[in-house]
Protein backbone atom coordinates (compact mmCIF):
# COMPACT_ATOMS: atom_id res chain seq x y z
CA UNK A 1 0.00 0.00 0.00
CA UNK A 2 1.23 3.24 -0.77
CA UNK A 3 2.48 5.58 1.57
CA UNK A 4 -0.71 7.66 3.36
CA UNK A 5 -0.29 11.44 1.76
CA UNK A 6 -2.60 15.11 2.72
CA UNK A 7 -3.85 15.95 -0.56
CA UNK A 8 -5.09 19.58 -0.98
CA UNK A 9 -8.44 18.95 -3.72
CA UNK A 10 -9.29 22.97 -5.10
CA UNK A 11 -12.61 23.54 -7.05
CA UNK A 12 -13.75 26.04 -9.59
CA UNK A 13 -16.96 27.33 -7.77
CA UNK A 14 -18.50 27.98 -11.42
CA UNK A 15 -18.39 24.84 -12.50
CA UNK A 16 -18.69 22.65 -8.98
CA UNK A 17 -22.72 22.98 -9.67
CA UNK A 18 -22.60 21.29 -13.08
CA UNK A 19 -22.99 17.95 -14.09
CA UNK A 20 -19.03 17.27 -13.61
CA UNK A 21 -19.26 19.13 -9.92
CA UNK A 22 -19.64 15.03 -8.78
CA UNK A 23 -15.98 14.49 -9.51
CA UNK A 24 -14.52 16.31 -7.24
CA UNK A 25 -16.92 14.40 -3.91
CA UNK A 26 -16.21 10.93 -5.37
CA UNK A 27 -12.30 11.48 -6.00
CA UNK A 28 -12.36 12.85 -2.24
CA UNK A 29 -14.35 10.62 -0.97
CA UNK A 30 -12.42 7.31 -2.64
CA UNK A 31 -8.77 9.06 -1.51
CA UNK A 32 -10.31 9.29 1.94
CA UNK A 33 -10.83 5.43 1.54
CA UNK A 34 -7.60 4.98 0.72
CA UNK A 35 -6.36 6.59 3.69
CA UNK A 36 -5.07 9.75 2.50
CA UNK A 37 -5.84 12.96 4.33
CA UNK A 38 -7.70 14.78 2.20
CA UNK A 39 -8.84 18.37 2.28
CA UNK A 40 -11.11 20.63 0.16
CA UNK A 41 -10.67 24.09 -1.21
CA UNK A 42 -13.58 26.58 -2.58
CA UNK A 43 -16.51 24.65 -2.15
CA UNK A 44 -19.47 25.44 0.02
CA UNK A 45 -19.35 23.26 3.06
CA UNK A 46 -20.33 19.92 3.75
CA UNK A 47 -19.95 19.47 -0.34
CA UNK A 48 -16.20 17.88 0.01
CA UNK A 49 -15.50 14.97 1.61
CA UNK A 50 -12.41 15.75 4.00
CA UNK A 51 -10.46 14.34 6.55
CA UNK A 52 -11.30 15.24 10.78
CA UNK A 53 -8.71 17.31 12.84
CA UNK A 54 -8.70 19.88 9.93
CA UNK A 55 -9.76 23.57 10.92
CA UNK A 56 -12.17 25.07 8.70
CA UNK A 57 -10.42 28.04 6.76
CA UNK A 58 -12.93 31.14 5.57
CA UNK A 59 -12.67 33.87 3.37
CA UNK A 60 -11.79 34.13 -0.22
CA UNK A 61 -9.22 33.18 -2.56
CA UNK A 62 -6.30 34.83 -0.79
CA UNK A 63 -7.47 32.94 1.99
CA UNK A 64 -7.89 29.79 0.51
CA UNK A 65 -3.84 30.25 -0.86
CA UNK A 66 -2.80 30.65 2.64
CA UNK A 67 -4.99 27.86 3.89
CA UNK A 68 -3.53 25.31 0.76
CA UNK A 69 0.36 26.13 2.27
CA UNK A 70 -0.54 25.93 6.08
CA UNK A 71 -2.26 22.77 5.18
CA UNK A 72 1.04 21.39 4.02
CA UNK A 73 -0.21 18.61 1.78
CA UNK A 74 2.04 16.52 -0.20
CA UNK A 75 -0.09 16.67 -3.50
CA UNK A 76 -2.55 19.44 -4.97
CA UNK A 77 -5.22 18.73 -7.27
CA UNK A 78 -6.65 21.26 -9.09
CA UNK A 79 -9.98 21.35 -11.26
CA UNK A 80 -9.89 23.45 -14.57
CA UNK A 81 -7.00 24.05 -16.55
CA UNK A 82 -7.14 27.85 -16.24
CA UNK A 83 -9.55 28.33 -13.41
CA UNK A 84 -8.52 30.76 -10.21
CA UNK A 85 -8.72 27.15 -8.46
CA UNK A 86 -5.72 26.18 -10.91
CA UNK A 87 -3.95 29.30 -10.29
CA UNK A 88 -3.87 29.22 -6.41
CA UNK A 89 -2.91 25.90 -6.82
CA UNK A 90 0.02 26.73 -8.66
CA UNK A 91 1.11 29.60 -6.45
CA UNK A 92 1.00 26.75 -3.68
CA UNK A 93 2.64 23.55 -5.61
CA UNK A 94 5.73 25.91 -6.21
CA UNK A 95 5.92 27.39 -2.67
CA UNK A 96 5.90 23.83 -1.11
CA UNK A 97 7.50 21.77 -4.07
CA UNK A 98 4.79 19.67 -4.49
CA UNK A 99 3.21 18.53 -7.52
CA UNK A 100 0.33 19.88 -8.95
CA UNK A 101 -2.55 17.49 -11.01
CA UNK A 102 -4.87 19.71 -12.84
CA UNK A 103 -8.79 18.51 -13.95
CA UNK A 104 -9.90 19.26 -16.89
CA UNK A 105 -13.28 18.31 -17.01
CA UNK A 106 -15.13 21.00 -19.42
CA UNK A 107 -16.49 20.48 -22.63
CA UNK A 108 -18.65 21.83 -24.68
CA UNK A 109 -18.71 25.77 -25.01
CA UNK A 110 -18.30 27.73 -22.21
CA UNK A 111 -20.59 30.93 -21.52
CA UNK A 112 -20.76 34.05 -20.05
CA UNK A 113 -18.56 34.10 -16.77
CA UNK A 114 -17.20 30.72 -17.09
CA UNK A 115 -15.82 32.21 -20.34
CA UNK A 116 -14.65 35.48 -19.35
CA UNK A 117 -12.86 33.63 -16.57
CA UNK A 118 -10.89 31.27 -18.94
CA UNK A 119 -9.97 33.73 -21.05
CA UNK A 120 -8.83 35.84 -17.70
CA UNK A 121 -6.57 32.58 -16.91
CA UNK A 122 -5.57 32.22 -20.04
CA UNK A 123 -3.96 35.61 -20.28
CA UNK A 124 -2.57 36.54 -17.24
CA UNK A 125 -1.50 33.58 -15.49
CA UNK A 126 -1.79 30.66 -18.33
CA UNK A 127 1.96 30.48 -17.81
CA UNK A 128 2.56 30.24 -14.66
CA UNK A 129 0.16 27.24 -14.32
CA UNK A 130 1.53 25.23 -16.97
CA UNK A 131 5.20 25.66 -15.17
CA UNK A 132 4.10 24.33 -11.94
CA UNK A 133 1.67 21.87 -13.50
CA UNK A 134 3.08 17.69 -13.01
CA UNK A 135 0.11 16.18 -14.63
CA UNK A 136 -3.52 17.09 -16.03
CA UNK A 137 -6.29 14.39 -16.17
CA UNK A 138 -9.00 15.35 -18.95
CA UNK A 139 -12.27 13.50 -18.28
CA UNK A 140 -12.87 13.02 -22.32
CA UNK A 141 -10.67 13.22 -25.60
CA UNK A 142 -12.45 16.61 -25.94
CA UNK A 143 -11.25 18.10 -22.55
CA UNK A 144 -8.08 16.45 -23.97
CA UNK A 145 -8.11 18.65 -26.52
CA UNK A 146 -8.73 22.00 -24.88
CA UNK A 147 -5.79 21.80 -22.36
CA UNK A 148 -3.41 20.82 -25.65
CA UNK A 149 -4.94 24.13 -26.99
CA UNK A 150 -4.02 26.26 -23.41
CA UNK A 151 -0.17 25.30 -24.32
CA UNK A 152 0.20 21.92 -21.84
CA UNK A 153 2.03 19.07 -23.43
CA UNK A 154 0.44 16.04 -24.69
CA UNK A 155 2.83 13.92 -22.38
CA UNK A 156 1.46 15.51 -19.30
CA UNK A 157 -2.46 14.84 -20.10
CA UNK A 158 -3.96 11.52 -19.50
CA UNK A 159 -7.73 10.44 -20.24
CA UNK A 160 -9.54 9.10 -17.16
CA UNK A 161 -12.98 9.13 -17.58
CA UNK A 162 -15.20 9.99 -14.41
CA UNK A 163 -16.35 6.55 -12.36
CA UNK A 164 -19.11 4.98 -11.63
CA UNK A 165 -21.05 4.12 -8.19
CA UNK A 166 -21.57 -0.09 -8.80
CA UNK A 167 -23.87 -0.53 -5.86
CA UNK A 168 -26.14 2.63 -7.25
CA UNK A 169 -26.06 1.40 -10.61
CA UNK A 170 -26.61 -1.63 -11.83
CA UNK A 171 -29.37 -4.42 -13.69
CA UNK A 172 -32.35 -4.94 -12.04
CA UNK A 173 -33.62 -2.50 -10.78
CA UNK A 174 -37.46 -1.55 -11.04
CA UNK A 175 -38.39 2.54 -12.11
CA UNK A 176 -41.27 3.81 -10.31
CA UNK A 177 -41.26 6.50 -13.36
CA UNK A 178 -42.17 3.84 -16.07
CA UNK A 179 -44.79 2.69 -13.67
CA UNK A 180 -46.63 6.11 -12.87
CA UNK A 181 -45.70 6.85 -17.14
CA UNK A 182 -47.43 3.30 -18.12
CA UNK A 183 -45.01 2.91 -20.39
CA UNK A 184 -45.32 -0.58 -21.26
CA UNK A 185 -42.71 -2.54 -23.73
CA UNK A 186 -39.00 -2.69 -24.51
CA UNK A 187 -38.20 1.56 -23.82
CA UNK A 188 -35.62 3.32 -26.33
CA UNK A 189 -34.81 6.09 -23.45
CA UNK A 190 -33.07 9.76 -24.18
CA UNK A 191 -31.76 11.36 -20.96
CA UNK A 192 -30.76 14.94 -20.59
CA UNK A 193 -31.54 18.60 -22.32
CA UNK A 194 -34.34 18.62 -25.36
CA UNK A 195 -31.98 20.98 -27.69
CA UNK A 196 -31.11 20.96 -31.53
CA UNK A 197 -27.50 19.97 -30.73
CA UNK A 198 -28.86 16.66 -28.99
CA UNK A 199 -29.92 15.30 -32.82
CA UNK A 200 -32.92 14.68 -31.58
CA UNK A 201 -35.39 15.18 -34.25
CA UNK A 202 -32.89 12.82 -36.06
CA UNK A 203 -33.64 9.92 -33.28
CA UNK A 204 -37.82 10.71 -33.51
CA UNK A 205 -38.04 10.36 -36.88
CA UNK A 206 -35.58 7.29 -36.66
CA UNK A 207 -37.97 5.69 -34.47
CA UNK A 208 -40.89 6.42 -36.56
CA UNK A 209 -39.51 5.09 -39.08
CA UNK A 210 -38.42 1.75 -37.52
CA UNK A 211 -39.60 0.44 -34.23
CA UNK A 212 -42.02 3.07 -33.41
CA UNK A 213 -44.67 1.21 -36.31
CA UNK A 214 -44.47 -1.75 -34.02
CA UNK A 215 -46.33 -2.25 -30.44
CA UNK A 216 -43.91 -3.24 -28.25
CA UNK A 217 -41.86 -0.36 -28.32
CA UNK A 218 -41.81 3.00 -26.77
CA UNK A 219 -39.65 5.88 -26.82
CA UNK A 220 -38.62 7.57 -23.51
CA UNK A 221 -38.01 11.59 -23.95
CA UNK A 222 -36.49 12.06 -20.25
CA UNK A 223 -35.46 15.91 -20.05
CA UNK A 224 -36.94 19.78 -20.51
CA UNK A 225 -35.45 21.97 -22.61
CA UNK A 226 -36.39 24.51 -25.31
CA UNK A 227 -36.75 21.70 -28.29
CA UNK A 228 -39.91 20.28 -26.23
CA UNK A 229 -42.01 21.73 -28.37
CA UNK A 230 -41.23 21.37 -32.04
CA UNK A 231 -40.33 17.63 -31.13
CA UNK A 232 -44.16 17.17 -29.82
CA UNK A 233 -45.66 18.53 -32.83
CA UNK A 234 -42.86 16.59 -34.76
CA UNK A 235 -44.28 12.99 -32.88
CA UNK A 236 -48.06 14.12 -33.86
CA UNK A 237 -47.12 14.69 -37.31
CA UNK A 238 -45.24 11.43 -37.37
CA UNK A 239 -48.37 9.57 -35.98
CA UNK A 240 -45.92 8.08 -32.94
CA UNK A 241 -47.47 10.24 -30.05
CA UNK A 242 -49.34 6.90 -28.60
CA UNK A 243 -45.68 5.59 -28.76
CA UNK A 244 -43.62 8.43 -27.23
CA UNK A 245 -43.32 9.07 -23.52
CA UNK A 246 -42.50 12.65 -22.12
CA UNK A 247 -41.18 12.15 -18.61
CA UNK A 248 -39.27 15.61 -17.55
CA UNK A 249 -35.46 15.39 -16.20
CA UNK A 250 -35.60 12.38 -13.78
CA UNK A 251 -34.06 13.48 -10.16
CA UNK A 252 -31.25 11.98 -9.27
CA UNK A 253 -32.30 8.82 -7.42
CA UNK A 254 -35.09 8.03 -10.36
CA UNK A 255 -32.24 7.63 -12.38
CA UNK A 256 -30.86 4.29 -11.84
CA UNK A 257 -34.41 2.50 -12.16
CA UNK A 258 -34.92 4.38 -15.31
CA UNK A 259 -31.52 2.97 -16.46
CA UNK A 260 -31.98 -0.43 -15.07
CA UNK A 261 -35.32 -0.38 -16.90
CA UNK A 262 -34.82 0.78 -20.51
CA UNK A 263 -33.62 -1.77 -22.98
CA UNK A 264 -31.56 1.00 -25.08
CA UNK A 265 -30.09 4.32 -24.27
CA UNK A 266 -29.73 6.41 -27.32
CA UNK A 267 -27.24 9.90 -27.05
CA UNK A 268 -27.80 10.97 -30.97
CA UNK A 269 -25.57 14.42 -30.00
CA UNK A 270 -24.77 16.44 -33.03
CA UNK A 271 -21.74 17.74 -31.60
CA UNK A 272 -18.84 17.81 -28.53
CA UNK A 273 -21.02 20.17 -26.10
CA UNK A 274 -22.56 16.47 -25.22
CA UNK A 275 -19.90 14.46 -22.20
CA UNK A 276 -22.00 11.70 -22.22
CA UNK A 277 -22.43 11.50 -18.47
CA UNK A 278 -25.15 8.73 -18.64
CA UNK A 279 -22.84 6.33 -20.48
CA UNK A 280 -20.78 4.49 -17.75
CA UNK A 281 -24.35 4.63 -15.72
CA UNK A 282 -25.81 2.88 -18.39
CA UNK A 283 -23.08 0.45 -18.65
CA UNK A 284 -23.14 -0.18 -14.83
CA UNK A 285 -26.88 -0.95 -15.53
CA UNK A 286 -25.99 -3.54 -18.15
CA UNK A 287 -27.70 -0.96 -20.59
CA UNK A 288 -26.65 -1.05 -24.59
CA UNK A 289 -25.79 1.98 -26.04
CA UNK A 290 -26.59 3.86 -29.57
CA UNK A 291 -24.17 6.51 -29.34
CA UNK A 292 -23.14 9.26 -32.31
CA UNK A 293 -19.38 8.93 -33.32
CA UNK A 294 -18.43 12.36 -32.07
CA UNK A 295 -14.93 11.58 -30.28
CA UNK A 296 -16.10 12.00 -26.32
CA UNK A 297 -18.47 9.81 -26.65
CA UNK A 298 -16.79 6.65 -29.26
CA UNK A 299 -14.03 6.51 -26.93
CA UNK A 300 -16.47 4.67 -24.47
CA UNK A 301 -18.73 2.76 -26.46
CA UNK A 302 -17.22 0.20 -28.67
CA UNK A 303 -19.19 -0.55 -31.75
CA UNK A 304 -20.75 -3.92 -31.48
CA UNK A 305 -19.22 -5.02 -28.11
CA UNK A 306 -21.11 -2.14 -26.09
CA UNK A 307 -24.03 -1.49 -28.72
CA UNK A 308 -23.56 0.91 -32.03
CA UNK A 309 -21.77 3.56 -33.19
CA UNK A 310 -23.95 5.63 -35.39
CA UNK A 311 -22.87 8.54 -37.65
CA UNK A 312 -24.00 11.84 -35.88
CA UNK A 313 -27.04 13.63 -37.71
CA UNK A 314 -27.70 11.03 -40.38
CA UNK A 315 -31.06 9.23 -40.83
CA UNK A 316 -30.22 6.63 -42.67
CA UNK A 317 -27.80 5.40 -40.22
CA UNK A 318 -29.92 5.93 -37.44
CA UNK A 319 -32.45 4.26 -38.69
CA UNK A 320 -30.74 1.33 -39.84
CA UNK A 321 -29.11 1.43 -36.27
CA UNK A 322 -32.76 0.67 -34.35
CA UNK A 323 -33.52 -1.76 -37.11
CA UNK A 324 -30.63 -4.02 -36.04
CA UNK A 325 -31.03 -3.61 -32.72
CA UNK A 326 -34.50 -4.17 -32.18
CA UNK A 327 -34.17 -7.54 -34.85
CA UNK A 328 -30.88 -8.37 -32.33
CA UNK A 329 -32.16 -9.42 -29.15
CA UNK A 330 -29.57 -12.21 -28.80
CA UNK A 331 -26.84 -9.18 -29.78
CA UNK A 332 -28.51 -6.68 -26.89
CA UNK A 333 -27.76 -9.69 -24.40
CA UNK A 334 -24.26 -9.74 -25.25
CA UNK A 335 -23.97 -5.97 -25.06
CA UNK A 336 -25.48 -5.50 -22.13
CA UNK A 337 -23.01 -8.32 -20.29
CA UNK A 338 -20.41 -6.24 -22.06
CA UNK A 339 -21.13 -3.30 -21.02
CA UNK A 340 -21.68 -4.17 -17.11
CA UNK A 341 -18.69 -6.18 -17.63
CA UNK A 342 -16.95 -2.56 -18.95
CA UNK A 343 -18.04 -0.67 -16.58
CA UNK A 344 -16.69 -3.05 -13.34
CA UNK A 345 -13.36 -3.27 -14.86
CA UNK A 346 -12.75 0.23 -16.41
CA UNK A 347 -15.82 2.48 -14.51
CA UNK A 348 -16.22 1.38 -10.58
CA UNK A 349 -14.76 4.36 -8.61
CA UNK A 350 -12.58 2.61 -6.67
CA UNK A 351 -10.38 1.22 -10.12
CA UNK A 352 -10.47 5.45 -11.33
CA UNK A 353 -8.80 6.46 -7.82
CA UNK A 354 -6.62 4.12 -7.91
CA UNK A 355 -5.70 5.13 -11.12
CA UNK A 356 -5.76 8.72 -10.01
CA UNK A 357 -3.87 7.97 -6.57
CA UNK A 358 -1.01 5.87 -9.35
CA UNK A 359 -0.56 9.24 -11.56
CA UNK A 360 -0.45 11.54 -8.84
CA UNK A 361 2.57 9.08 -6.89
CA UNK A 362 4.27 9.06 -9.87
CA UNK A 363 3.91 12.96 -10.23
CA UNK A 364 5.01 13.38 -6.63
CA UNK A 365 8.08 11.02 -7.60
CA UNK A 366 9.14 13.20 -10.31
CA UNK A 367 8.60 16.42 -8.36
CA UNK A 368 11.01 15.25 -5.85
CA UNK A 369 13.48 13.95 -7.85
CA UNK A 370 13.75 17.39 -10.08
CA UNK A 371 14.03 19.16 -6.35
CA UNK A 372 16.61 16.79 -5.11
CA UNK A 373 18.61 17.60 -8.44
CA UNK A 374 18.05 21.14 -8.32
CA UNK A 375 19.35 21.16 -5.03
CA UNK A 376 22.47 19.05 -4.97
CA UNK A 377 25.80 20.89 -5.26
CA UNK A 378 27.55 21.77 -8.73
CA UNK A 379 30.49 19.26 -10.10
Amino acid sequence: MPQPLRIAILVNPFTLGRKWGAHAPELARELLGAGHTVRGFGAPPNVLPRSGGDPEIEGGPAAEDVGVAGFQPDAIVAYDSLSAAAWVGARAARKLRVPLVLVEAAAGDLRGRQWLFQELGRRVWGRAIRSATSAVVALDAVARNRVLRHGFPATKVEVLPAGVDLALYRPGLASGLVTRHHIRGRVLLYVGRLAEERGLDVLVRAFAGSVGQRTDWSLVLAGEGPARPGLRALVDRLGIASRVHWTGLPREEELPGLLSSSTLLAIPALDDGVRGLNITRAMACGLPILVSDRPNLKQLVEDDRHGLVVKAGELAAWHEALQRAAMSPDARRRWSLNVRAAAEERYAWPRVARRFESLVLAARGVVATDAAASSAPAA
